[in-house]
């Protein structure tokens, strides 16, 4: 579904990805993992088009998207929940959740966004987006792009700070959503949390991938794991 080839970024006279080399399949949730700095957050928001200056090749269902503008590459059916989330304070969680445009069918409805976030659906109307918690305006933030068409989903650091409730949570979540077919690739610390949702997992280092890991040799590579994101 994306295929990412040479994919080199820079931020003014700063280079920040170095070759990165990735794909992810339909229907599959991938990880990128790294150290703070290692160009994860980069990646993700060169693939959206976000950052000025790249190189390489990034291939969506085959078409070719690094020249694309970022509201063409959202119409194509890619979709980011972004670390900051985004959330309009002054609006409330419904008006907050029909803010961004559908961009193709199959989007999930209303009512069914509220089954996988019944926290939002017993503030849908009350609660403005600044008297949310922060892993409400996490879910928020998530449910929002899931009605938009979007089939490819980046979700950046969306566990970062909550607690493990509200983590347990997102993580079904995550499950379910992959089971109605959508494909998501998440930028996480937390590999624990990324070991119970992701297919594969791909570690950045320098801005570069450094390694591929499947999920079923994970425990087995705790030791090089460990390595590669000790501080």
């Amino acid at each position: 579904m994306l295929e990412i080839k040479g994919l080199n970024a820079w931020y003014g006279e700063s280079h920040i990805l170095h070759g990165v080399d990735l794909e992810v399949r339909e229907g599959e949730v991938v990880t990128l993992l790294g150290r703070n700095g290692a160009g994860k957050t980069t990646t993700m928001k060169s693939i959206m088009g976000l950052v000025p200056r790249r190189e390489g090749s990034i291939r969506f269902r085959g078409a070719e998207t690094i020249k694309m503008m970022p509201n063409h590459v959202a119409k194509a059916g890619i979709a980011i929940c972004p670390e900051e989330r985004g959330i309009f304070g002054s609006l409330s969680v419904t008006e907050n959740l029909m803010l961004p445009p559908v961009v193709a069918p199959g989007g999930l409805d209303i009512d069914t966004i509220y089954q996988l976030f019944p926290n939002l659906k017993e503030r849908a109307r009350t609660a403005h987006g600044t008297r949310l918690s922060g892993g409400e305006q996490q879910m928020l933030a998530i449910a929002r792009i899931l009605r938009t068409g979007a089939k490819m989903l980046l979700l950046d650091e969306p566990t970062e700070g909550l607690a493990p409730v509200i983590v347990q949570q997102i993580g079904r979540t995550i499950r379910e959503i992959k089971k109605r077919g959508f494909t998501v690739l998440l930028v996480e610390q937390n590999f624990r949390f990324a070991q119970t949702v992701a297919d594969r997992h791909y570690v950045m280092e320098h801005g570069k991938v450094v390694d591929m890991i499947p999920n079923h040799q994970l425990e087995s590579s705790m030791d090089k794991l460990h390595e590669y994101l000790g501080v």
